[in-house]
């Protein structure tokens, strides 16, 4: 049988989680990951500075979710590794209660993410593999911390990307959204080859990693929430998603290479 790259732990084999880590700047990552980035930053060459574009979104939506909406659970599907700037992070900063699930199925970023949250309260992180909603639905740690009965803040950052058009992402989204009320929210960035097209050229270096990478048109990411209300300003590029005061746009906010988008459950 076919070893299965998601539970297992294989430094030889690039990961998604640990190429993203290299581009933020991390340390959490092997020769074949810093391998497989360099190739894909030869053809796209502002990938490390759409990764941080990419990242200051997670910030500025989790800001929106816990204080404008008012929201005091989230679920954050695909961890990852980031640096800094963590969900629970910028969550406790808002000075609001707020309890934090983490979901990723990656040997490396579970181990990194228990050791980072064992003095957390706030926030814990299960294991499971995002095309499993029912698993992740159905986790004891998750139903002992979210009120099923209040919304709930979803974070999609850089990952639905990975999820072919057989996965149905859209689905999945749906799925997870089901038992909440409405007034929850989903929060997305995702890669596209929309403006360049050597995106495409990038996604096959995923081809020997342990996910695959489908990036999306601007058409195919606003179906992913169809059916629920944008909030403004919509779909845009990641730094043009209410940027805060004094934050630098790029003169061709395309450079980002990932459209961001936040909505609401009717």
């Amino acid at each position: 049988m076919e070893e299965d790259w998601r539970i297992s732990f294989r430094p030889d084999i690039p990961s998604s989680a640990r190429i993203y880590d290299y581009f933020l700047g991390g340390k959490d990552n092997f020769p074949a990951d810093r391998a497989a980035a360099e190739e894909i930053a030869q053809l796209l060459p502002g990938i490390r500075t759409a990764a941080r574009w990419n990242r200051a979104f997670v910030s500025r939506a989790v800001r929106y979710l816990v204080r404008e909406a008012g929201l005091s659970q989230l679920l954050d599907i695909g961890a990852g590794l980031p640096t800094a700037g963590n969900v629970h992070q910028v969550a406790l900063e808002t000075g609001r209660a707020v309890r934090v699930v983490y979901v990723d199925h990656d040997p490396v970023v579970l181990a990194h993410a228990r050791d980072l949250l064992s003095s957390e309260p706030s926030a814990v992180i299960i294991g499971h593999d995002m095309r499993a909603p029912d698993a992740i639905l159905g986790d004891p740690e998750l139903r002992d911390r979210f009120d099923f009965d209040q919304p709930v803040g979803m974070l999609f950052v850089s990952m639905l990307q990975f999820l072919s058009d057989a996965d149905d992402p859209g689905e999945l989204i749906a799925r997870l959204l089901a038992p909440f009320p409405s007034g929850s929210y989903v929060a997305i960035t995702h890669g596209t080859a929309d403006v360049a097209p050597q995106v495409q050229d990038a996604a096959k270096v995923y081809e020997g990693a342990t996910t695959q990478l489908y990036p999306r048109t601007r058409a195919q990411v606003l179906g992913l929430v169809d059916g629920m209300d944008l909030v403004e300003p919509g779909l845009v590029w990641t730094p043009q998603w209410r940027p805060d005061p004094g934050d630098p746009i790029p003169e061709d906010p395309s450079d980002s290479y990932y459209y961001a988008v936040v909505a609401r459950k009717p």
